[in-house]
């Protein structure tokens, strides 16, 4: 009984530490069973969730997939730890792989689920997406002590992009690739809802995480942000616009 009361209180730390995280979570949770259905939201989280744990718990001890880092434990006993990590970490990663999901399903148009060949397009334009959100996410998550996040973690031999080593974005494509493609396999072209909600949530996750590197005063990172998910909305605009087929080699044969 000690035992579970222990996990309560640690868990309820977590949401009193972290409750931008609960936020989005509790936003995830009602877009996607909007759009997925109760059962589906419940399959994306847990699923989500474990294969960033694993990936994690793999990370901290041998390096992969997101290269070698170390948890500092500075919120152990006031928080809900799994092992070394940090409960709210892997919590993170299934709404940020769905508001991705919902961005790439907008961006292909009705079509994303047609075929093998497109249902494969739409989880790797999902696991880029996700890849993208974390050139601001990591690089302000490696400076927590500027702001309520907390100096919970470190690369020890830093990383080139603003002390974020190349290795994790590699992860953090992998982990998406996982999450958004074991959730289509097994959902297949299932009937689903609307993607608008999640892309709310991508966005909405890039603009808190923009306006606090702001605010922490480290405005390269935040410009860096700015430039590369601008170029990229408006590739995936672009790509929306585009008609089933308008590039295929018959169309252009024709007005070359």
């Amino acid at each position: 009984m000690d035992t579970v009361w222990s996990v309560v209180s640690l868990l309820g730390g977590t949401f009193v530490l972290r409750p931008y995280v609960v936020g989005f979570l509790a936003f995830f949770l009602v877009a996607a069973t909007r759009d997925l259905g109760r059962a589906g939201a419940l399959g994306f989280l847990v699923w989500g969730f474990l294969v960033a744990l694993v990936a994690e718990l793999s990370s901290t001890r041998v390096g992969l997939p997101f290269g070698l880092y170390h948890y500092t434990g500075a919120t152990a006993g006031a928080e809900l730890f799994i092992r070394n990590v940090p409960f709210f970490s892997p919590l993170s990663f299934p709404f940020l792989a769905y508001a991705s999901f919902c961005l790439a399903r907008w961006a292909l148009g009705p079509g994303w689920a047609g075929s093998r060949a497109a249902r494969l397009r739409t989880v790797a334009l999902a696991g880029l997406l996700m890849t993208l959100l974390d050139v601001v996410i990591d690089p302000l998550a490696v400076r927590g002590e500027l702001w309520f996040l907390g100096h919970v973690f470190i690369y020890p031999e830093g990383g080139l992009y603003f002390g974020v080593p190349l290795s994790n974005f590699v992860g953090w494509c992998l982990v998406g690739l996982a999450t958004v493609g074991g959730y289509v396999y097994v959902a297949g072209n299932g009937r689903m809802g609307s993607p608008r909600l999640g892309i709310a949530l991508y966005y909405g996750v890039l603009a808190v995480n923009l306006a606090v590197t702001v605010w922490t005063g480290e405005l390269l990172i935040a410009a860096a942000g700015i430039v590369v998910q601008s170029g990229v909305f408006l590739l995936l605009y672009n790509v929306n616009r585009v008609s089933p087929g308008r590039w295929s080699a018959g169309r252009l044969s024709v007005t070359s």
